[in-house]
């Protein structure tokens, strides 16, 4: 994006564009590898907690695979995902708050035959181990199309996707493939992660209201702890109206964004006023989905 790589005064700014997927998120990568995980073990049917992409990605891979899908949700579930998930079959079990989601897939996960693709216990943990491993992709797909970045910035809710980068780079470190690792900044829509990098208890609750819909949540899981830590990068902190804001830039550049996805260039923008991200930079921006599916889509109207 050189236009965008100019206006942010960086040498070269490039989008991983993880909407290409076949549902339109990197959830994808989870739940294909999710789903064979399953198939494995001989399970019959998918449980899981999402209320957004995961569900989606899910529900459509376990009807192809011919396996049940069960899914616990919150009460506000955009209707554009719903729909997607009644039409294929999956079964919605509707809860206030994350104790009873979680404590719903812990219960099924006990039966046999059925498989637990996300988290379900507290301190917070990752999603299927194996399926986290389906991530580890884009840390080569990055390398042999535009080489080895300097920063990789990321939305993050609970980190799989995050720790799967910096995991894939790990591996291409330890293989010698390249020389170094490149710096994770995981963008989140208020302070969580931040909060335990300053101190806070990685088992602590951080809630926060946010329409910024993928990368919502109140906890914070090792695995983000260390994608960060270990990679020499951290967590930045982008509100929804500079999101908004983004998101505009985004747009004007013929580019589709999600909320949480645009909160990336704010990211950026602010990183690169502390000059945490230099001049002659090369810096990945991951998109993690377009608009078509955002309930915070369309942006409102901004008033002069």
């Amino acid at each position: 994006m050189p236009d965008l790589a100019q206006q942010f005064g960086v040498a070269r700014l490039s989008i991983k564009d993880e909407s290409r997927n076949p549902t339109g998120s990197p959830k994808d990568r989870l739940t294909a590898m999710g789903v064979a995980q399953a198939l494995d073990a001989g399970a019959h049917t998918l449980v899981l907690a999402s209320s957004g992409n995961t569900a989606v990605s899910a529900a459509h891979y376990a009807w192809a695979a011919g396996l049940g899908c069960e899914v616990a949700t919150y009460e506000a579930m955009p209707a554009t995902y719903a729909r997607q998930l009644d039409a294929l079959g999956a079964r919605r079990y509707v809860f206030a708050d994350n104790t009873g989601r979680w404590g719903f897939v812990r219960e099924r996960s006990q039966y046999p035959g059925y498989f637990a693709l996300t988290n379900y216990r507290l301190p917070a943990l990752g999603n299927a181990p194996l399926g986290v491993e389906g991530y580890k992709a884009i840390a080569e797909e990055c390398l042999q199309d535009g080489g080895l970045p300097d920063h990789v910035v990321v939305p993050t809710g609970r980190g799989d996707m995050a720790w799967g980068i910096y995991a894939g780079f790990r591996e291409l470190l330890a293989a010698g493939r390249i020389a170094r690792l490149p710096r994770m900044w995981l963008v989140e829509p208020f302070p969580r992660l931040s909060r335990v990098l300053g101190g806070g208890a990685l088992n602590g609750n951080y809630p926060g209201r946010t329409a910024q819909l993928s990368s919502a949540g109140a906890t914070v899981t090792y695995l983000q702890w260390q994608a960060a830590t270990a990679s020499g990068g951290g967590a930045v902190v982008v509100g929804d109206d500079e999101a908004r804001a983004a998101r505009r830039l985004l747009t004007a550049a013929g580019v589709s964004a999600e909320l949480a996805a645009a909160a990336g260039l704010g990211a950026v923008r602010q990183l690169r006023e502390a000059e945490t991200i230099a001049a002659d930079a090369h810096v990945v921006l991951v998109l993690t989905s377009d608009a078509s599916s955002d309930p915070s889509w369309p942006d409102r109207a901004v008033v002069a």
